[in-house]
């Protein structure tokens, strides 16, 4: 006849084994609006412990008398980073800042940050040109805002 840990460990493991799955580790990926793809990467981290001991007397005809034990098992999931493919570039967002350098952690963030700079950029000249060209209006290609250097004045 089984042992009653035997039955323990058996449970307790079917049950992490429905608990956590791959997807846990590698999540879904998820699609923009733009294209873009981000795909979450995660750190599992998991413990598990058990115990039990048999008092049955030697008279007993139970072999399960007496029994006691116990188990515990932790699951601890942490994002770690993201995968983000946009245009057929991969990037690596790195989610864990302990014993990031700060200048490295913006060195990572500075490539995104000018890419939807540029986008967002090139989107208003391409509403500016679209308007202008709908009142008749030749395109000088400049944005039209104050960061436009004045002319200097004629001697």
């Amino acid at each position: 006849m089984e042992k009653p840990v035997t039955n323990m460990l058996d449970m307790a493991l079917r049950r992490i084994k429905e608990m956590v799955d791959v997807n846990m580790i590698i999540g879904e990926q998820i699609t923009t609006p733009d294209g873009t793809t981000i795909i979450p990467v995660s750190k599992l981290s998991m413990g598990l412990g058990g115990g039990g001991s048999e008092f049955g007397s030697k008279n007993s005809n139970n072999p399960n008398a007496n029994f006691g034990g116990g188990i515990g098992s932790g699951v601890s999931i942490t994002p770690v980073l993201f995968l983000v493919v946009s245009g057929g570039n991969v990037r690596v967002i790195n989610v864990e800042t302990s014993g990031v350098n700060p200048f490295d952690r913006i060195a990572e963030v500075m490539p995104i940050v000018a890419d939807k700079l540029g986008a967002f950029m090139d989107k208003r000249r391409a509403k500016k040109e679209a308007k202008e060209s709908e009142a008749g209006e030749p395109a000088d290609h400049t944005d039209g805002d104050d960061t436009a250097l004045p002319e200097a004045p004629a001697e």
